[in-house]
């Protein structure tokens, strides 16, 4: 893919629904009773793995561009799957399903690609195991998966680190548990499997960093409307704050507070970004709108990290642009994503003379520099693509990016909707 630099982007656009959300959302379909109408589902890869892997416990689930529409199995309705559930590069599908599959009568292995089976799964092995779970893993804590029927019972679960999957393959096994089961974070994660086993009737009680759920004797289904992703919308937001001359609008992105941390750190680096439209909901949603402006460094760090852990390398792009200095910290859980994505931004921003530095748990960007066009790696991951895409338009000269079809796992049109704004 080759770019060139920009003078400005224009326009409103809409970005595919929260990537998260979509895999909750037919997931928890599944295991209701009755149908489940999804709308603004996003049909990335990753989540299309979510389906197949449904589809071969027998859930039945119809697609067409309007709506997913799930009939579901029930909480005891899933069948065995014939073979091994392929995952493909979907981290979610993984570690959430592990937490589903541990309650089931019957054995299941769980397996994804080259990066799958290199990210850290002995983070769920460790309390689905304390719940009773007969699961073991590669080496004791990688893909593939073997996961056995086992009775399984509640826990009380102070989790290592915040994150949602973890949390939230707890709380789906939970389901199961024969009384109630706690997790307890060092910081709050993003928490759409809470707002949703609520609206499914599930009693989940929240109360700061500690969620408490009680097994229900069922799911009843709730259609369900997914808004625009903010992970992806982040790279519009950072390429209008950076290019001059740029306005766009991008029109309902959830902003959960459990995920609104880029738009905090893009006011805190001086972006002139407004908030209109806003929408509440089970999810709230509204329209943003970003105006090229001069930013400045700022840290990242602490509580903050949860709420924007995905959005962290196209801020660091942002950062490379800012007068003054950046420091990420606190961030060490971007290394077992679908690259290390530390050493990724550096080795990337670095190609177009940024100075950066790798540190232990994030980076620390001096910018304010001019960057250039370069030949950039997607190290395939589709977060690394979408950033040095945005660097690229707002770099001086052309740039090419290898491998960006990665970006169809969470946004297939992301290169033509770029191009609708002037890209």
């Amino acid at each position: 893919m080759k770019l060139t630099s920009s003078a400005g982007l224009h326009g409103s656009i809409t970005v595919p629904g929260d990537k998260s959300i979509s895999h909750r959302a037919v997931m928890f379909g599944a295991l209701a009773d009755g149908d489940t109408h999804i709308s603004g589902f996003l049909m990335g890869e990753d989540c299309l793995s979510t389906i197949d892997c449904l589809r071969k416990m027998g859930v039945s689930i119809d697609l067409s561009e309007q709506a997913v529409v799930v009939h579901g199995a029930g909480l005891h309705g899933l069948k065995a799957p014939a073979g091994p559930l392929y995952t493909g590069n979907s981290g979610t599908t993984t570690r959430l399903l592990s937490g589903i599959l541990a309650a089931q009568p019957f054995p299941s292995t769980l397996t994804g690609d080259a990066s799958i089976e290199k990210r850290p799964m002995g983070r769920i092995i460790t309390p689905l195991r304390e719940m009773g779970a007969d699961i073991d893993g590669r080496e004791g804590k990688f893909c593939p998966l073997s996961i056995r029927p086992a009775a399984l019972h509640g826990i009380t679960y102070h989790m290592p680190v915040a994150s949602a999957q973890l949390k939230s393959a707890i709380l789906l096994a939970g389901l199961y548990a024969d009384g109630p089961t706690t997790v307890i974070e060092p910081a709050p994660s993003r928490d759409h499997t809470e707002r949703m086993l609520r609206a499914l009737g599930v009693q989940a009680e929240s109360d700061g960093c500690r969620v408490t759920l009680h097994a229900p004797l069922s799911l009843h289904a709730s259609d369900i409307e997914i808004p625009g992703d903010i992970s992806s919308a982040a790279f519009f937001l950072v390429a209008g704050a950076i290019i001059p001359g740029s306005e766009i609008t991008v029109r309902n992105v959830g902003i959960n507070p459990t995920r609104d941390g880029v738009v905090e750190a893009l006011h805190a680096m001086g972006a002139n970004l407004t908030i209109s439209n806003l929408r509440q909901g089970a999810e709230p949603a509204a329209d943003l709108t970003i105006r090229s402006s001069e930013l400045h460094g700022i840290e990242i760090s602490g509580a903050l990290i949860p709420r924007l852990i995905d959005e962290l390398p196209v801020l660091a792009v942002a950062a490379a642009f800012a007068q003054g200095e950046t420091v990420i910290r606190d961030a060490q859980e971007l290394k077992v994503k679908e690259s290390n994505r530390i050493a990724a931004m550096v080795r990337e921003l670095t190609r177009a003379g940024a100075d950066c530095t790798e540190t232990a748990d994030g980076m620390i960007i001096r910018g304010g520099q001019p960057l250039h066009g370069a030949a950039f790696e997607s190290w395939s991951d589709h977060r690394v693509a979408m950033s040095m895409a945005v660097c690229a338009l707002a770099a001086a000269g052309e740039s090419e990016i290898v491998n960006p079809e990665v970006v169809s796992i969470s946004y297939p049109g992301f290169f033509n909707a770029l191009q609708t704004i002037g890209g």
